[in-house]
């Protein structure tokens, strides 16, 4: 559009560039009363004014004949008729101050639209562009990953993200698949074992056999599953547009009787000056943009002022389980000696010497909770790893052995020889107030889901703390990132309200595809941040309550300003239609109309 082309032209910052219409528009009403009234130079002012109004409604005009193609009955209809009509009388101070409110109340709604809006960029960015293809001399080269055939074999090296899709062709590998499936626990994998692109390789370096190319790889159709949720978001319907159609009606009747009264264009201009719908167009983009500033002091980032909107009339919440219900990161949970020649502070001073240079996640737990616990400090010898069964090590001359215990997956054993020392006990716990999370989301009305990758055994205690909070929560497990969008999908065709909670990238595709789109924030939350319409900048569950209360107040304030804003302009109105009221007084008593509306929606910021 015009106005875009001068002001992109003119490099200045993005702030200025929403905001440029509006400033135009400004500085022309500010010329146009002085050359009219203080220069007598009437031409001149009408040129500016004409300029000025043009570029102001350009986007009213594409917006409307948008709405019209589409059959959507729209608020713009009654504010474009006011300038029609002021031009067609001549009243082109009236014109200005109407593209000046009308300019300004879209330029504020955008600007909080784009406030801390972001791209797909960096979810496509995590994926590798290029894999190291092995030759059959037995070298490596470095080549586009779009450009690996299926059947070529790659390497990837410790701490690498999988870039394709494969087999595992060198014995043994260890992998963490947390991105994909949200699971914390490593899996290991042998030869033969299909590995995903988008895990992360943690073990020592792995070849692996290509099965498919970079377009049918995991990674690629869970960015896919996101792009698609994305674009088939419906769009909802805003606030204002809600009550445009008897607005509009009641403006054109009062319109009609005014002129079959009186047969003055003028007091049908009157009318339509008071009645441009400035406090419907403002109320809420203002109201949402305070929402956004409070929800930003409680660490919740709002992306769209629309998502409040949404969030008030919520009905149903899917809970990722992992990073979202529960803290995201194993903890132990329990030692179990079994030799009782050993005490707590040997154990851990053992492992400890054993796991220190381990990457294995597990072994960092056990090292940090050794220091914690300020476990003598030991050293070990001919320390060495085999995946599949273990870390060994020597300390103070006995040989020990760290190993998956074969009663209990997360758990680890110590042995000396064959001989069980103790068991470490892992588990991903429940964050502390989920049960009074879920409680207060019970007595708002919600109907509350979990889906989750992991398995159901997994979901137990889950099952058991909301029955003691007295609230049930539907769980479905073994869900892949693409069953997790179809259950959302599913809600949402029930004609529910849904939000969508996770924090992986295997969330990314729900989230998307849900009304509203919540993330935890954490070090590993690309995709399913980019995806989301909220982020949760920390991970407790009360900034969940939290972002409910304030859209609640915050739709509640934008539409006790709504109803104010309309009823001062009926009666301004009547007013009008009887000529007690004339257009540029219109004009400064709706300017007075909408600074009421201004502060009464500022309140959401409070």
């Amino acid at each position: 559009m015009f106005p875009w082309v001068i002001i992109n032209a003119m490099n200045i910052n993005k702030k200025l560039k929403i905001f440029g219409v509006p400033i135009i528009v400004l500085i022309s009403l500010i010329l146009f009363i002085y050359l009219k009234y203080n220069a007598g130079n009437q031409n001149m002012a009408y040129v500016i004014a004409i300029f000025a109004i043009i570029i102001g409604s350009l986007t009213l005009i594409f917006e409307t004949a948008k709405s019209i193609s589409k059959k959507i009955f729209a608020l713009d209809y009654i504010a474009l008729l006011a300038i029609g009509t002021a031009l067609y009388t001549q009243q082109h101070l009236v014109a200005l101050v109407i593209v000046l409110m009308l300019s300004g109340g879209n330029a504020l709604e955008e600007y909080a639209t784009a406030r801390a809006k972001k791209s797909l960029t960096s979810l496509i960015n995590r994926i590798p562009t290029k894999a190291l293809v092995l030759n059959d001399d037995k070298t490596t080269q470095e080549v586009d990953v779009k450009k690996v055939e299926v059947g070529q074999t790659i390497t990837v090296r410790r701490g690498e993200v999988v870039p394709l899709d494969g087999t595992i062709l060198s014995g043994e590998a260890n992998i963490d698949e947390s991105s994909l499936t949200g699971e914390p626990y490593t899996v290991e994998k042998s030869t033969g074992d299909t590995v995903r692109s988008g895990t992360i390789n943690i073990g020592d370096t792995l070849t692996m056999l290509v099965t498919k190319n970079v377009h049918e790889s995991a990674y690629s159709k869970i960015i896919e599953l996101v792009e698609q949720a994305s674009v088939e978001k419906a769009p909802i319907v805003r606030l204002a547009n809600r009550y445009s159609s008897i607005f509009t009606l009641v403006t054109l009747v009062l319109c009609a009787i005014a002129y079959f009264i009186s047969h003055d264009i003028y007091r049908v201009l009157a009318v339509l000056v008071v009645a441009t719908p400035c406090p419907l167009i403002l109320a809420t983009p203002i109201a949402l943009f305070g929402g956004m500033n409070k929800s930003a002091a409680k660490n919740i980032l709002i992306k769209t002022p629309a998502s409040l909107e949404q969030l008030n009339s919520v009905t149903d919440i899917v809970f990722d389980k992992t990073g979202t219900v529960t803290v995201g990161k194993p903890v132990i949970e329990t030692l179990e000696i079994v030799d009782s020649g050993h005490s707590e502070s040997s154990v851990y001073s053992i492992a400890e010497a054993i796991e220190r240079n381990s990457l294995h996640p597990f072994a960092k737990i056990i090292v940090s909770e050794a220091r914690k616990l300020h476990a003598p400090h030991k050293s070990a010898t001919d320390v060495h790893e085999q995946i599949g069964l273990g870390i060994f090590g020597t300390v103070d001359g006995t040989t020990y052995t760290l190993t998956k215990s074969k009663e209990n997956k997360h758990s680890i054993s110590l042995l000396e020889g064959s001989k069980i020392i103790a068991h470490f006990v892992f588990e991903d716990k429940i964050k502390d107030n989920f049960g009074s999370t879920i409680s207060t989301l019970k007595k708002l009305g919600v109907s509350l889901h979990i889906f989750t990758g992991d398995k159901i055994e997994n979901t137990n205690k889950i099952s058991e703390l909301a029955k003691t909070n007295d609230s049930i929560i539907s769980i479905t497990s073994d869900m892949k990132p693409e069953e997790k969008e179809a259950g959302v999908q599913a809600l949402k065709n029930e004609g529910k309200t849904v939000v969508m909670i996770g924090d992986g990238i295997n969330d990314a595709p729900a989230i998307a595809a849900a009304d509203v789109g919540m993330v935890f924030s954490n070090e590993e939350q690309t995709a399913s941040s980019e995806a989301a319409d909220i982020v949760l900048l920390q991970g407790n569950l009360d900034t969940v309550i939290s972002s409910i209360n304030i859209a609640q107040n915050t739709v509640k304030i934008a539409l006790q300003s709504i109803a104010f804003g309309i009823g001062l302009s009926i009666i301004a109105m009547i007013l009008a239609a009887m000529g007690i009221i004339k257009p540029l007084e219109g004009a400064i008593l709706q300017e007075i109309i909408d600074v009421i509306v201004i502060f009464n929606a500022l309140r959401a910021s409070v």
